[in-house]
C-alpha cells in the first residue's frame, strides 16, 4: 500500500495505490465520491486505473448455475454503479450553478494538467530520474540528424552525452504523431522503474516539457537486432546469435516469473532487442507493457503490438498473457535463424509469413533450407545438419 499527498501550489494532488482484494468484499462498485460539508467544490481526476479478473475469474467457474448467478450479480452492480455515476454528474452540474455564488479556485492554465501526477507518480521511484529538456537538448546536440541512432514507429532515438552524470545515452523522442501517448509514456517508466535484469535496457531518465515525451537509456552501442538480420551491420555468427537468444529468453523469465505480478511485454520483436558492446541483448521499449497476476489474462479494449509477432489467439480475443511474449519470442528466433523478417513481401506484393514458410519446409523435409544463407558455409551450421541427420 502506498499512499502520498503533495501540494503543488494552488494544485493539492492525492496519489494513493492499494491492493483492494485485502480490503474489499469480492463484490462491490468502483467509483469516487467526496464531501466538504455545506461547501461546494470541484474536484479534478487527472488520470486512474482498474484492472481486473472479474472475468477471467467467472469463465473459470465449475457451476453453470453460480456463473449464471455472478452474472446476475454483475449486472445489479454494473446497474448501481451506473446510477451512482448519474448522481455524481447532478451534483456536478450543480456544483457548476452555484458556483456564481461560491468562491473557488481556478486552474493555473500555465499549468500542463499532465505534468503535475506524473511528476507525483514518480517521485521517490528508485532508478529512473527526471531530466530537463534543456539538457537533453544540449546533449544531442539539439536532436541533430548526425546524432540519430534510428526511428521506428514511436519516434526516433538520438545518441547523447549527459556531463553531470558523465554518461553516453539514447534519448528516445516520442513523435507526436505516434500511437504512444503519455499513458503509454507513463506505462514504461512506471514498470521499468521496477526492474533489474542484465538482459533489459536500463531507463536512466524521462522528460516531459515542451510538449516532448522522451525516454533516456543507457547507449546500446551495436544497435538493434535487426539492423544485423536484416540490414548491413556486421553478420552475427551462429554463436553469438544462440546467445542472443538465450539472453532474450533470460529476460522474460525475469518478467514471467520473478516479480510478485507477471509483466506481459506485448510487443516483443527483433527491433525492440538491443545489442551491447559484447552482442548481449537487452530487451527494451515497454511502452506496451502491462502487469497481470500469475497466471491470469489481462482482457484488453485494443489489440496492441507488432502484426507478424502477435499470436492469432490473441488477435482474436483481445486476451494478453505471457503466453502472447513466448509466441512472440518464437518468432523472433526464427528470424535470427533465417535471417528473415516474420513477414515478407514477395514481387507479386503477397505476404509471406516466416512461420508459415518454415512449417511448410519442415513438412516436405527440406528444413535445413530456412537457415540463413549467409551462415551455410560455417563449421557451427555443418555440425548441426550432421547431427540433425543421425
Amino acid at each position: 500500500m502506498n499512499s502520498s499527498a503533495v501540494s503543488k501550489g494552488d494544485h493539492p494532488i492525492l496519489s494513493y495505490e492499494v491492493d483492494l482484494s485485502k480490503h474489499l468484499p469480492e463484490w462491490v462498485t468502483v467509483g469516487f465520491s467526496a464531501a466538504t460539508g455545506n461547501l461546494s467544490e470541484v474536484h479534478t481526476i487527472y488520470s486512474w486505473e482498474f484492472e481486473s479478473s472479474l472475468l477471467e475469474a467467472a469463465s473459470s467457474s465449475p457451476s453453470k448455475k453460480g456463473y449464471k448467478k455472478n452474472i446476475h450479480m454483475l449486472q445489479v452492480s454494473l446497474g448501481v454503479g451506473s446510477s451512482a455515476l448519474f448522481g455524481v454528474l447532478l451534483c456536478l452540474f450543480w456544483f457548476l450553478l452555484s458556483s456564481s455564488n461560491t468562491s473557488t479556485d481556478e486552474p493555473n492554465e500555465n499549468v500542463s494538467t499532465d505534468v503535475i501526477p506524473m511528476e507525483d507518480d514518480f517521485e521517490g521511484v528508485m532508478g529512473p530520474k527526471r531530466i530537463l529538456y534543456q539538457q537533453l537538448v544540449c546533449a544531442t546536440n539539439n536532436f541533430s540528424e548526425e546524432r540519430k541512432l534510428g526511428e521506428g514507429g514511436f519516434g526516433a532515438a538520438y545518441r547523447g552525452f549527459l556531463c553531470d552524470l558523465n554518461l553516453d545515452v539514447a534519448v528516445k523522442r516520442v513523435s507526436k504523431t505516434s500511437k504512444q501517448g503519455l499513458k503509454e509514456f507513463m506505462s514504461e517508466v512506471k514498470i521499468i522503474s521496477r526492474l533489474r535484469h542484465k538482459n533489459l535496457v536500463q531507463l536512466v531518465g524521462w522528460c516531459h516539457q515542451q510538449g516532448e515525451l522522451l525516454l533516456v537509456y543507457e547507449v546500446m552501442l551495436n544497435g538493434s537486432l535487426d539492423s544485423h538480420l536484416f540490414g548491413q551491420k556486421s553478420l552475427l555468427t551462429w554463436e553469438v546469435r544462440y546467445n542472443i537468444a538465450l539472453g532474450l529468453a533470460s529476460a522474460l523469465l525475469y518478467l514471467h516469473e520473478s516479480l510478485d505480478q507477471s509483466v506481459v511485454h506485448r510487443d516483443i520483436k527483433s527491433s525492440n532487442v538491443m545489442l551491447n558492446s559484447n552482442f548481449s541483448a537487452r530487451l527494451g521499449d515497454f511502452g506496451l507493457a502491462r502487469l497481470v497476476d500469475r497466471g491470469q489474462k489481462l482482457q484488453t479494449t485494443a489489440v496492441a503490438g507488432t502484426m507478424g509477432y502477435m499470436a492469432p489467439e490473441y488477435i482474436a480475443t483481445g486476451m494478453a498473457s505471457t503466453k502472447l511474449d513466448v509466441y512472440s519470442f518464437g518468432i523472433v528466433v526464427l528470424e535470427i535463424a533465417c535471417g528473415r523478417r516474420s513477414i515478407e513481401h514477395s514481387v507479386e506484393e503477397n505476404k509471406i509469413r516466416l512461420v508459415d514458410w518454415v512449417w511448410e519446409l519442415f513438412g516436405v523435409g527440406k528444413f535445413f533450407e530456412a537457415v540463413d544463407s549467409r551462415l551455410i558455409n560455417s563449421s557451427t551450421y555443418n555440425l548441426m545438419r550432421k547431427r540433425w541427420s543421425a
